[in-house]
């Protein structure tokens, strides 16, 4: 059955959380990962895939932002389960494994929480998997995402790239970012970029086999 979800809504979360019920019912899945129709690869499958399998951690950006997108989004009627403290900030797009899908999809005291007060602006797609997470399951939690997005030129949505703006040199600086990856230095710290347009398909796919090596 579908349902229409609202960006901001915390009904974008109970879709997420039925997508992974969903996914988990094939017991051969054991990474899960959550992408928009506008990310892309900027690595090889076989890349990709050993990626995460071969990983010791889950990917959910959670961070502590003092402001008022961050902290200030918080609401006092939370107590006592959630403090200020433990209230965090990130990314969506996350990457996990099958224990901590099964617990997220499983989660009967925080969610219900993050449904009550975390309403209008305060987003819970950016909210309830950070906080859930960091207070729970840190320990095997990298605290950032696997999807790159551009920030940098403000506003509430991060940037969108058109056709002109993919090149070879631009992909490949996604490609060498800088990060730890089981406990050692690595380049491969994004394995997705967004947003893209979808104009830009038929450049990408010209540029698969030199950037990707198809």
């Amino acid at each position: 059955m579908m349902q229409e979800v609202q960006w901001g809504n915390v009904n974008m979360v109970e879709a997420e959380r039925r997508l992974l019920a969903n996914a988990l019912l094939d017991i051969s899945n054991q990474r899960f990962v959550l992408l928009s129709e506008s990310c892309i690869p900027i690595f090889n499958f076989t890349t990709v895939y050993s990626y995460l399998m071969n990983s010791t951690q889950n990917y959910v950006m959670a961070y502590d932002e003092n402001s008022p997108v961050g902290r200030g989004r918080y609401s006092i009627r939370m107590l006592p389960d959630i403090t200020l403290n433990q209230w965090r900030k990130g990314s969506q797009w996350f990457e996990m494994d099958r224990e901590l899908a099964l617990e997220v999809v499983s989660d009967r005291k925080y969610f219900p929480i993050f449904q009550e007060y975390c309403r209008g602006s305060c987003y819970a797609d950016e909210h309830y998997l950070p906080t859930y997470v960091s207070i729970k399951f840190w320990e095997g939690n990298s605290n950032r995402s696997l999807t790159w997005v551009d920030w940098s030129r403000g506003g509430p949505h991060p940037a969108t790239f058109m056709r002109s703006e993919v090149t070879v040199e631009f992909l490949e600086r996604l490609r060498s970012k800088r990060c730890e990856y089981n406990g050692d230095t690595t380049n491969v710290c994004f394995l997705f970029a967004r947003k893209f347009l979808p104009s830009t398909l038929s450049r990408l796919l010209n540029l698969a086999s030199e950037v990707m090596h198809f």
